[in-house]
């Protein structure tokens, strides 16, 4: 409603970061504060420069994989998101 007064977004572009249930955890919807973002850097940062080991982060919906046109890397999904959102196993 009234989406031509705000800044003239489409009804779409006004929604798309609407809260919706039944999503994971680390939706970015659910976020406290994105400025959050940069701390894991901060943290592997420091256990770099302390010599103390660091998780390296692996997502569980995607993977690094060479394209076969580009020949770059690229994110690639793998599967199971639509799976764990319907049995809300996160």
């Amino acid at each position: 409603k009234y989406a031509e007064n705000m800044y003239y977004f489409s009804e779409l572009a006004l929604t798309l970061n609407a809260p919706e249930g039944g999503t994971a955890p680390p939706d970015s919807r659910r976020r406290p504060d994105p400025r959050l973002r940069g701390r894991r850097a901060a943290e592997a940062a420091r256990a770099s420069e302390d010599g103390t080991p660091c998780d390296p982060y692996k997502p569980l919906w995607f993977e690094r994989k060479k394209d076969p046109v580009t020949q770059e890397l690229a994110h690639v999904y793998k599967g199971g998101y639509w799976e764990s959102k319907e049995k809300q196993d996160w």
